[in-house]
């Protein structure tokens, strides 16, 4: 499934799908929209998307939200991939393809950095089983190029220049500043990280392993990591229980409460879940 904003990465998208599975009959896919409701000419993206699905004989899906002009980016995001994945059940769909470049690699690490972001954020915009990134090599530049040598048609969206918006802000302000040679060093080091945070997974893997409990830790085990190491095994042990709505303050305090809290104690990780923390172990429960 395609999500398309109509946009020119995403009209880029549309026409490279489409030749692919004009040349292999066994690969099929469905043009998605999602109109957060945000602006008031938001209607006409969706007319502009349907009209270039149909022109292609594609099958074409939407919806229309309601968020208002006051929503955040995280709001949309939410809203948006919500959509996409309910669809996507709905649908039998494989994957959802999002047109998401390399310019957006480097805004996702810089707005988690400026978030407080552990390692793991500078490499969090990647492709996954359930979304599939194929652009992530290429340049918005790149994209434009193609675009305009193809003849393709798009829309540009206002609010992509308002830069109350931090993902607008770091865009325009900030990698606007930067040279290619800062660029080039900039992803060189997000892909070097990509590969340390690959080696660390892969040693988590084997931690975890060798427990059949996964809403248990051994206390013992967790005390004697170095600290560095023992954020990522809590970050992880969360990420393994279905928590995803985690920030390095988090895991900081999680890390101290498992590490230094009297037996019998009970921390908070949000609104479902608690820690309770034992002699010899830390047991993940609900509310």
């Amino acid at each position: 499934m395609l999500a398309v904003s109509g946009g020119v990465d995403s009209m880029v998208l549309l026409d490279v799908i489409n030749k692919l599975a004009e040349k292999n009959s066994k690969f099929s896919f469905i043009v998605a929209h999602f109109d957060h409701g945000i602006r008031p000419s938001s209607n006409e993206d969706m007319k502009f998307v349907r009209a270039a699905a149909n022109i292609r004989g594609l099958q074409f899906v939407y919806k229309v939200a309601h968020l208002g002009p006051g929503a955040s980016e995280e709001q949309a995001r939410n809203a948006r991939y919500d959509f996409l994945k309910k669809q996507m059940r709905r649908l039998g769909a494989d994957a959802i393809i999002t047109a998401h470049h390399q310019d957006d690699v480097m805004e996702t690490a810089v707005i988690n950095i400026i978030r407080g972001t552990s390692p793991r954020g500078l490499v969090s915009l990647a492709s996954t089983a359930n979304v599939i990134r194929p652009f992530l090599s290429y340049t918005k530049e790149q994209l434009l190029e193609y675009a305009k040598n193809n003849h393709i048609a798009w829309r540009e969206d206002p609010s992509n220049q308002d830069i109350k918006y931090l993902r607008n802000y770091v865009r325009h302000n900030i990698l606007a500043r930067l040279s290619q040679d800062q660029k080039d060093l900039f992803i060189k080091t997000i892909s070097s990280t990509k590969d340390r945070m690959a080696l660390i997974d892969n040693e988590l893997s084997g931690y975890f392993g060798m427990s059949s409990e996964i809403q248990i830790l051994d206390r013992y085990q967790f005390i004697l990591l170095p600290h560095s190491v023992s954020r990522e095994v809590m970050a992880e042990w969360l990420r393994r229980n279905g928590i995803t709505n985690i920030n390095t303050k988090m895991i900081e305090r999680l890390v101290v409460v498992a590490k230094t809290y009297s037996p019998g104690s009970i921390a908070d990780i949000n609104k479902a879940k608690v820690v309770k923390v034992g002699q010899r172990k830390l047991e993940l429960l609900d509310r």
